[in-house]
């Protein structure tokens, strides 16, 4: 045992080199009070290691130790390792939590909370729209206040969407504007409308519309001082007449009251005209101004009471202008042509004329009596009494100017007028008759005949009868007859003229060219005043003006129809049809 006791001790000895005291140490519990100086580590009591375990009784001069199996710790170093990633996941989900912690609360104070500020402005908004506050500059109107929340919520569907209703309602109002006239008002109504809605063809339309009521208020402006001018005047009828400039009025603007209460006014004018004309038994007047009062206003409420004093007017003068119509045939057929005294045909005529100036037969009885005395002026000529042939024939031109036989025999007396005298020869009646002829044209103006009678026959052609002066076929003719009164060939064209005219008249009526046909036969009645077959023609031609009258008519076109009938009274005032229409058009049907 001492031997052994001897090797303890050196083994002891060797313990305390500092070699091995860290690893015989362990590991140093941290809770002992740290110990001042070097203290030598002991082995112990070797004999005592096979022991069982027993508490350790505190000793003063070593520390408490505690022996681990090395298997345990060799297992707890690799927990602390696993555990080393954990701490910086923890870390993330912190990072995370805390991030949607406050999107959380962003979200809800934008979307979920009650935003007091901007609805509040969204409700006075459409308040101001419902009330019909589009614009304004005070701030309270629709626009600026749906400008407003746009300002604190730029992307605001319902802000947006109020804007563009703005400006529909900016549209409808500037449209309604226009239709009261109100051009100024109307295009800064559709220039809000343009700024909010950003164009579009609906603007670009109104802007159109009301470009085209300003130019058309200018026209009107204008006519409205033309038609108070004609007015003022008494000019009530007529293409440049006070009724004519109101009607173009109401054209360019249908809602004109200016142009509605200026056409009353010629109405009424019109309708007095008409029964002034009555009271002075001026038939011919108060037609006129009933005509001119029924294309004027054909609902006028004056015109039955004055179409029932014309009739009962008319009723008397008829019986009258009926009997003066008769005399002058009968004195027409005794011979009792014109001169002193009211038994005459010319009296009778011109007496029936009085009555009714219009009157087609009447006009035919002047036409027969100025043939009656070309005929007895051609048998003066033929007697040699130029005098008296001269004297007839300008009581026949005074009745028709124009009358191609009146013009052919002025122009033979003119050529006899200038032959020299001639030797006298005993007639198998013992008178003297002049028996030498009139000299020969010379060759220039047989040459300048040649050259009227061509371009008479052009004019002809062209339908150029008694218009233009100077060119027209009636004029070329008589030139030629005042250088040659006895050139037969302008003779014959001159009195051919009457029916080459009827022709063209009728290929007019043919081809629908109703005021060509009537210029035809207004020359027809200068040139051949008499011609009873002119009577005939005039009621073919208004039928054709009641033809195209009806047409129109049924067409919807009444101011057509109503200056249609105007044309068909003229010619045939008593034709059933023509009261028929007149009739119609009074009544709207």
């Amino acid at each position: 045992m001492p031997a052994f006791a001897g090797m303890t001790s050196q083994k002891a000895d060797h313990s305390t080199s500092p070699r091995f005291a860290e690893p015989m140490s362990g590991r140093r519990d941290q809770h002992e009070p740290e110990q001042r100086g070097r203290t030598e580590p002991t082995l112990g009591n070797l004999d005592q290691l096979d022991a069982p375990p027993r508490q350790a009784t505190p000793r003063d001069d070593l520390p408490s130790m505690k022996a681990e199996p090395r298997g345990a710790r060799a297992a707890a170093q690799p927990r602390r390792k696993r555990r080393g990633w954990l701490a910086p996941v923890l870390l993330l989900l912190a990072v995370g939590a805390i991030g949607a912690m406050w999107y959380g609360r962003s979200y809800l104070s934008n979307s979920l909370l009650p935003r007091t500020e901007l609805n509040d402005v969204l409700g006075r908004a459409q308040q101001a729209l419902a009330a019909g506050h589009l614009d304004g500059q005070d701030g309270t109107s629709a626009r600026e206040l749906f400008q407003a929340a746009v300002a604190l919520e730029p992307d605001n569907d319902i802000a947006h969407d109020g804007l563009h209703q703005v400006g529909t309602a900016e549209l409808s109002q500037a449209d309604a504007a226009l239709q009261a006239g109100q051009f100024d008002v109307a295009a800064q109504k559709a220039a809000v409308a343009r700024e909010l809605l950003g164009g579009g063809s609906d603007v670009d339309h109104l802007d159109q519309m009301i470009a085209a009521k300003r130019a058309s208020q200018v026209q009107v402006s204008t006519l409205v001082d033309q038609a108070q001018q004609a007015f003022a005047a008494g000019q009530y009828g007529g293409d440049r007449g006070a009724g004519a400039l109101y009607r173009q009025m109401l054209a360019a603007d249908p809602g004109n009251a200016v142009a509605r209460h200026g056409l009353d006014q010629v109405g009424d004018a019109l309708a007095a005209q008409a029964q002034k004309a009555i009271d002075a038994n001026d038939g011919a007047g108060a037609d006129a101004a009933i005509e001119q009062l029924a294309a004027l206003q054909p609902n006028n409420a004056a015109l039955p009471g004055l179409r029932a004093a014309r009739a009962q007017a008319g009723q008397q003068d008829g019986a009258a202008l009926a009997a003066d119509l008769q005399q002058g045939d009968d004195a027409l057929r005794n011979g009792r042509i014109a001169g002193a005294g009211d038994d005459t045909a010319l009296a009778h005529y011109k007496a029936a004329l009085a009555l009714d100036p219009d009157n087609a037969q009447a006009q035919a009885g002047l036409g027969k009596v100025a043939q009656a005395l070309t005929v007895q002026a051609s048998a003066a000529m033929d007697a040699g009494d130029a005098a008296q042939a001269g004297k007839l024939l300008d009581d026949a031109a005074a009745l028709a100017p124009k009358s191609a036989d009146i013009a052919a025999a002025r122009a033979h007396l003119q050529g006899m007028q200038q032959q020299p005298a001639a030797a006298k020869a005993p007639a198998n009646d013992g008178q003297d008759v002049a028996a030498a002829a009139a000299p020969a044209p010379t060759p220039q103006q047989s040459a300048q005949i040649a050259r009227l009678l061509q371009q008479a026959q052009a004019a002809t052609q062209r339908g150029d009868i008694m218009m233009p002066p100077g060119n027209c076929a009636y004029d070329l003719y008589r030139s030629a007859l005042a250088i040659d009164g006895n050139s037969a060939a302008a003779q014959q064209g001159l009195q051919a003229l009457p029916g080459t005219v009827q022709q063209l008249f009728n290929r007019a009526l043919a081809s629908g060219d109703l005021v060509r046909a009537g210029r035809m036969l207004d020359n027809l009645a200068d040139l051949s005043p008499g011609d009873a077959s002119q009577g005939a023609l005039r009621q073919r031609l208004a039928g054709a003006w009641l033809d195209q009258a009806d047409r129109q008519l049924a067409g919807g076109d009444r101011t057509g129809a109503m200056q249609a009938l105007q044309q068909a009274r003229k010619l045939a005032p008593n034709l059933p049809r023509v009261l028929d229409l007149a009739t119609r058009l009074q009544s709207g049907n």
